[in-house]
């Protein structure tokens, strides 16, 4: 048996020009790729959070731009719309127009007792397809001068209206919609200059009446 030396413990084995020290350092280091992961990680994260920046702006930028193109539209069918309205009452007014002195004769023959047999069932049907085609007649006796739909051809004073008033209609005005295909020609009547209207004059009366009653 061979005697063991005392005072002398086996040390592990150390590569050599190395120390232990520097065996502990290298175990407990972290390698170049470890470090690196993480800083890797967040750059990968920045360069995400852009793109996703990038993206949500390019959405933003097409929803305006569709919202845009949407209200464009809805403008240009506005617009079609209004003009087909326009150019059906241009139209139908230029037909109607030519045919209001035929209308103008119907009325004539009515006063006179003339629109009688055929010519009456005629004119009739006449009447009922221009109205149809929506014609209306306007103009009456007693009503307020308006000088936008009608053309006075006749003027003179009276002492019993307080405005200027239609008092005989010596044609009758048409229009379709709001759209005035001819004015009502009319006579009209002013108050008599100097005189005093006539609610004046029966508030005077009145006053007089009921003062006269209170003296004794």
């Amino acid at each position: 048996m061979t005697e063991e030396t005392p005072g002398f413990e086996e040390e592990p084995d150390v590569p050599s020009g190395a120390t232990s020290d520097e065996a502990e350092s290298k175990d407990a280091a972290p390698s170049e790729e470890e470090a690196a992961a993480p800083a890797g990680d967040a750059n990968e994260k920045t360069a995400l959070t852009a793109q996703l920046d990038q993206a949500r702006t390019a959405l933003n930028e097409r929803t305006g731009d569709l919202q845009r193109l949407q209200a464009e539209y809805q403008n240009y069918r506005r617009r079609v719309e209004r003009d087909r309205v326009t150019v059906k009452e241009l139209a139908s007014a230029n037909l109607l127009s030519e045919l209001l002195p035929v209308l103008d004769d119907i009325g004539r023959a009515r006063e006179h007792g003339e629109l009688v047999g055929g010519f009456k069932s005629v004119a009739e049907s006449l009447e009922t397809v221009v109205a149809k085609l929506g014609l209306q007649q306007f103009g009456k006796e007693g009503e307020p001068f308006d000088p936008t739909i009608h053309e006075a051809l006749m003027h003179s004073y009276a002492p019993d209206v307080t405005e200027t008033t239609c008092v005989a209609i010596l044609q009758p005005g048409y229009r379709i919609g709001e759209r005035t295909i001819r004015p009502a020609r009319v006579a009209v009547a002013e108050p008599q200059p100097g005189a005093a209207p006539a609610a004046a004059k029966e508030e005077k009366a009145d006053d007089e009446e009921s003062g006269g009653g209170e003296e004794v």
